[in-house]
């Protein structure tokens, strides 16, 4: 009698499908199992609950709930349009998605701004035929954001916590960023003008416009929601509101949110706090700090990102000068250094499947590449402020 060694079909399909999730959920998959490895070490209590940044995380939902109305009546798809049609080149192109995002992290902080301009980068490259660009486009967003939102004090999640924690004046903390913002400027505008001024031309017709009042109902909620980064009143009154216009509105908003991205941030909260809770990791992380905080700063950036990176290393140092620096440039480099790559490596996963592992490489090398540079910038701006 033959033995049958091959999988059954629904055995295949099963194995594929989880294949299939594995693979689409790997950042959240690493997340949860990194922080699951910590509860080792530090046994559930009261403290878990102050791990969360329940303000980011309500940011965030209501931010990818409102992008994900804007969608529903193809607002980024006119706007791409317009975009395409009025810079005529794909050079020009780029620069223009790229720019907004940095400009846009200064007033909406590093996460929104890619939230909002990411889908808007890739449904103008769609629009124009040019998708072979996304992953450049991604990644320069990206570096846009992290160093664009470094310039004010709410552009970077850790831009907040250091300047409340050390009580920096506003003047002192514009001109200890201000070289390094100049130089991440000049830097992502050179690399942008390596694409070529091929033309980007629309073979279809214009789009229709978006109906006007939900296209102005919603911006009014996106405001909503970047208000709450300003704690101009508690998050739990923005999140309420935005719920209920979009259920009101379009339900299907509430949805189509991205809540494995929401997951994965609360995983990185726990990591992060537990880490600072081990005192063999918070000892050696802070005889490290305490020789060069611009350095190791920037080392533990890529360890454990640089939101955490800010909490934990400012109470081993009184040099916040390059704690500032470090945790702003620090963004760049692995995929976990800012929870904002994880935004733009989880959407670039989505709208190109299958082409995550040459993305990460590219990643790498551009995101390695200007941290050197900044790293050396960050010296200098040492010996002037």
């Amino acid at each position: 009698m033959e033995v049958q060694t091959e999988t059954p079909p629904r055995g295949r399909r099963a194995l594929a499908a989880i294949a299939h999730v594995a693979k689409s959920s790997a950042v959240l998959i690493v997340a949860l199992v990194a922080a699951g490895v910590t509860c080792f070490f530090v046994p559930f209590d009261e403290e878990y609950l102050g791990y969360f940044d329940w303000g980011t995380l309500a940011c965030l939902f209501c931010t990818l709930a409102v992008v994900a109305a804007l969608k529903n009546i193809k607002f980024f798809e006119w706007l791409a349009d317009i975009i395409v049609r009025r810079f005529k080149n794909m050079r020009n192109v780029v620069l223009a998605l790229v720019f907004v995002t940095y400009f846009g992290s200064m007033v909406m902080a590093n996460d929104m701004a890619l939230v909002t301009f990411l889908p808007l980068g890739f449904f103008v490259l769609e629009s124009c035929g040019n998708k072979k660009l996304t992953a450049f486009v991604f990644i320069m967003q990206n570096i846009a954001a992290n160093l664009g939102g470094m310039l004010t004090p709410f552009g970077n999640p850790q831009n907040l916590y250091l300047y409340s924690y050390y009580s920096i004046p506003t003047g002192e903390f514009f001109k200890i960023m201000a070289l390094p913002f100049a130089a991440a400027f000049v830097l992502i505008l050179g690399v942008c003008l390596f694409v070529k001024p091929v033309p980007a031309e629309v073979h279809s017709r214009p789009k229709n416009r978006p109906p006007v009042w939900r296209s102005v109902a919603y911006a009014a909620l996106f405001v909503l929601s970047v208000l709450i980064v300003f704690r101009v009143f508690p998050y739990y009154w923005g999140l309420l509101a935005v719920v209920v216009a979009l259920l009101v509105l379009d339900f299907r908003a509430i949805l189509r949110v991205d809540y494995s991205l929401l997951l994965t941030f609360c995983a990185f909260f726990v990591f992060s706090g537990n880490l600072a809770r081990i005192p063999a990791v918070a000892d050696f992380l802070g005889g490290l700090v305490a020789l060069d905080p611009l350095a190791f700063g920037t080392l533990s950036c890529q360890v454990i990102s640089n939101v955490p990176s800010a909490v934990l290393l400012s109470k081993f140092t009184s040099d916040y000068a390059r704690l500032l620096v470090a945790v702003n440039i620090g963004g760049l480099g692995t995929p976990i250094a800012s929870l904002a790559s994880l935004i733009t490596l989880n959407t670039f996963r989505r709208v190109c499947p299958g082409e995550t592992k040459r993305y990460v490489l590219k990643f790498l090398a551009f995101n390695f590449a200007f941290l050197a540079v900044l790293i050396g910038v960050g010296y200098l701006n040492a010996l002037i402020v």
